[in-house]
Order: structure tokens, then C-alpha cells, then sequence
């Protein structure tokens, strides 16, 4: 299954969403998954199983506490 997903990070999918964008930000946990295309900004959910199957890799979108500016 998938590795530990948060809130705000980044996943590349194996194929290339029809706007040719292949990462996506995670909007929503739970049994189902909410991304948002980073290219156009379309906001899909998919099964946690099945975006096990289409993620090729995981980037952490979490910024520190101590890194954010005011």
C-alpha cells in the first residue's frame, strides 16, 4: 500500500494527467484521496488502493514551523 501521504504533498504519477502535468497535491485523506493538478488545477479523488498502483514517487510539501516566514 502507500507509504505514510500528508496533507500538501506532492505526488508523480506514472502517466501525465491530459494538461502534460505528472505531479499532483494532496487536498484530502482518508479511504479516498483528493489531488489537485499542479499544470490546470483539476481536483480529482481516487481509492487509496488505486493511487498506490499510480504513484511513482512522494515529495514531502510540509514546510517546517521554524521556516515559515511572516
Amino acid at each position: 500500500m502507500l507509504p505514510d501521504l500528508q496533507l500538501e504533498d506532492i505526488v508523480r504519477l506514472r502517466k501525465p494527467h491530459p494538461c502534460g502535468s505528472y505531479e499532483w497535491r494532496v487536498i484530502r485523506l482518508g479511504a479516498d484521496i483528493r489531488l489537485e493538478c499542479l499544470g490546470c488545477g483539476r481536483l480529482v479523488m481516487l481509492p487509496r488502493r488505486q493511487l498506490a498502483r499510480r504513484v511513482k514517487s512522494i515529495q514531502s510539501g510540509n514546510i517546517s514551523p521554524g521556516a515559515q516566514s511572516s
